[in-house]
């Protein structure tokens, strides 16, 4: 798995990626045309301090490597913490990670 990292990326999932949402987290996807996904991240300050914040990146960032077996390759992910994500725990992140990527795995088999 890589980073997504420069804004130019970001910029360019959120104009032409797909989107899905549930309670705690936001997600738009695009496919990038090679054999690696590259993920980012992204939590507001809204969310919490920097510890909160950081902490969220990693929880996220870990439940989508620990199933990124399940998904396709070939895609930019951008995931962003909904505030309501500050308490939830490690399991309640990846079952939303795993949530929203098969609505992504959904909606790219309708297309």
């Amino acid at each position: 798995m890589q980073r997504l990292r420069k804004n130019r990326d970001f910029q360019k999932v959120y104009k032409s990626g797909r989107s899905a949402a549930d309670k705690l987290l936001v997600s738009y996807c695009m496919d990038n045309g090679s054999e690696e996904n590259r993920v980012g991240v992204s939590v507001s300050k809204k969310v919490g301090n920097s510890v909160v914040r950081h902490r969220m990146k990693r929880l996220v960032k870990e439940a989508f490597r620990s199933r990124e077996e399940d998904f396709g390759r070939g895609r930019d992910i951008i995931f962003i913490v909904r505030k309501s994500a500050a308490e939830a725990d490690f399991e309640a992140v990846s079952h939303s990670v795993s949530r929203l990527m098969k609505k992504m795995e959904r909606a790219a088999k309708k297309e």
